[in-house]
C-alpha cells in the first residue's frame, strides 16, 4: 500500500526537476522510483507483522504451585461432644439443716474435701441413746452368763434339772442378739453422722450450687445441692462410619492412636488426646460407632456438653508426592491435571488419587517434586496453551491441615 504523501513529495520532486537536463532528470526519476518501492515494501511487511501479532493467542493468566513430596497424615474426622470423665450429683442422704457450705461456685476441690455439712446433732443424740442401751444390755448379758455358769456347775449334783440349764443359756443367747442390736444402732447413727459431713468423691470443679445455709435438705429431694465435674482429664465422644471400625481397630492393636479436638468453626485446635476404646456396637440408623478419647484439660479448652470436631490421626504415609486439591479435575479419561512446561505451555497429565486430606492431596503417578501444577483458571486451558502465573497466586507450599475430612486412599 502506497504513501499519498509520499507520492505527493515525489511528484513536487518531479516539477522542481522539470527544470534539468533529461540526461539527469531520468536519474533522479528513477532513484525516487526505487524510494517509493522500498517504502512501500516496508510498510506491507509491517503490517503483516501487526496482523500476525493480533491473531496470535494471549497467555492464560492462572494461579499455580509446585508438587512437592512429605510425609501426608492420615485422618479420619467425626463430629463429637465433650463428656465430663466423672460427674457427680450431690445430694444430701439424711434429713436435716444445711450448716455450712465449704466451697464456692466455680471453685476447683481434691477429692476428699469438705463440700457441705448438714446439722448431725439429732444423729449424735441417737448415737449416745444407742450406746446407753449398749451398756445395759451389755450389763444383762454378763449376769446372764455367770448364771448359766453357775447352774452348769450344779448339774452333777443334781440340785438343778437340764431343762433350766438350758433356759438360762436360751436367755443368754437372747440377750446376746440385744447387745448385737445395740451395737448396729451405734454403727447407723455414726454413719448418718458421716452423711452429714459431704466430701468431694473425685477432684473436679464446682458448678452453680442449687442450696444456701439454713436450707432444710431431704434425702428424697429430686434436685441436687451441687454438681461436681471431672475437667482433668475430660472425654470426648465422636462418631465415625462403620467402614473405618476394622482400620481403626487394627491400626488400635499397634499403637496408642492420637486425636485432635478442633472448635466448632474446625479453624481452631482445642486440645490434643488419645483414643480410648470403640463403643461395642453400631447405631444401625446412621451406620456409625462410637468412640471415646480422652484429653488433659489442664487449660481448660474443653467443657462438658462442648461441640467440637475431633481428628483421629490414624497413619502417617511416609514421602508422599502431594499437591494442592484445587489442582485436581475429572474427565472423560479419569483424574487429570494441567503441568506448567519451561516454556509456559501446559498439558494434561493423567494422575491416580490415593489420598485427599482437607486442602492437599496425594497422587501415586503422572507428577514428580518439582513439577508445576496449575492450581486456578484451568477453565480457559487445554493442552499447549500458553500461560502467565498470576501476582500472588497459589504457587507455595500446598496445605497440609487436616483439618476437613479425608478418607484413606483407594
Amino acid at each position: 500500500m502506497f504513501d499519498l504523501n509520499l507520492l505527493g513529495a515525489v511528484g513536487s520532486q518531479r516539477k522542481s526537476l522539470s527544470g534539468i537536463g533529461s540526461p539527469y532528470r531520468l536519474v533522479l526519476i528513477i532513484a525516487l522510483a526505487i524510494l517509493v518501492a522500498s517504502f512501500s515494501a516496508c510498510s506491507g511487511a509491517d503490517s503483516k507483522q501487526q496482523q500476525a501479532h493480533a491473531a496470535a493467542p494471549r497467555p492464560v493468566s492462572v494461579s499455580i504451585a509446585p508438587v512437592q513430596k512429605q510425609d501426608m497424615p492420615v485422618y479420619l474426622s467425626g463430629l463429637g461432644s465433650v463428656t465430663a470423665f466423672n460427674t457427680a450429683n450431690i445430694k444430701s442422704r439424711v434429713d436435716g439443716q444445711i450448716m455450712q457450705v465449704a466451697v464456692k461456685e466455680g471453685q476447683t476441690v481434691k477429692q476428699g474435701q469438705l463440700l457441705i455439712e448438714i446439722d448431725s446433732r439429732p444423729f449424735q443424740v441417737q448415737l449416745e441413746q444407742a450406746q446407753a442401751q449398749l451398756s445395759r444390755d451389755q450389763a444383762q448379758l454378763g449376769d446372764a452368763k455367770l448364771n448359766l455358769d453357775r447352774d452348769t456347775a450344779l448339774i452333777p449334783s443334781g440340785s438343778i434339772s437340764q431343762q433350766q440349764v438350758d433356759t438360762q443359756r436360751a436367755l443368754v443367747h437372747q440377750v446376746q442378739g440385744t447387745v448385737n442390736n445395740d451395737q448396729a444402732l451405734i454403727d447407723n447413727a455414726k454413719l448418718q453422722i458421716a452423711y452429714c459431713h459431704i466430701a468431694a468423691p473425685f477432684n473436679g470443679r464446682i458448678g452453680l450450687r442449687q442450696v444456701d445455709p439454713g436450707n432444710i435438705v431431704h434425702a428424697t429431694d429430686a434436685n441436687p445441692m451441687l454438681v461436681l465435674t471431672q475437667l482433668d482429664p475430660i472425654a470426648v465422644i465422636f462418631t465415625l462410619p462403620e467402614d473405618v471400625l476394622p482400620s481403626v481397630a487394627q491400626h488400635m492393636k499397634r499403637a496408642t492412636l492420637t486425636v485432635d479436638a478442633f472448635s466448632r468453626d474446625d479453624q481452631t485446635k482445642l486440645a490434643t488426646g488419645k483414643l480410648l476404646t470403640i463403643d461395642n456396637q453400631i447405631d444401625q440408623t446412621t451406620g456409625t460407632a462410637k468412640l471415646k478419647a480422652v484429653f488433659d484439660n489442664k487449660d481448660s479448652q474443653l467443657w462438658p456438653n462442648q461441640f467440637v470436631n475431633a481428628n483421629l490421626l490414624l497413619e502417617t504415609r511416609k514421602n508422599s508426592t502431594v499437591l494442592p486439591t484445587a489442582a485436581i479435575l475429572h474427565g472423560p479419561q479419569g483424574t487429570f491435571v494441567y503441568a506448567v512446561k519451561p516454556d509456559k505451555t501446559v498439558e494434561a497429565r493423567q494422575v491416580i488419587v490415593s489420598l485427599t486430606q482437607g486442602n492437599t492431596t496425594a497422587v501415586t503417578n503422572g507428577l514428580n517434586p518439582g513439577d508445576l501444577v496449575v492450581t486456578d483458571g484451568q477453565d480457559k486451558l487445554q493442552t499447549g496453551s500458553t500461560v502467565e502465573p498470576r501476582a500472588g497466586g497459589a504457587s507455595g507450599r500446598p496445605n497440609a491441615s487436616p483439618a476437613a475430612s479425608g478418607t484413606p486412599g483407594t
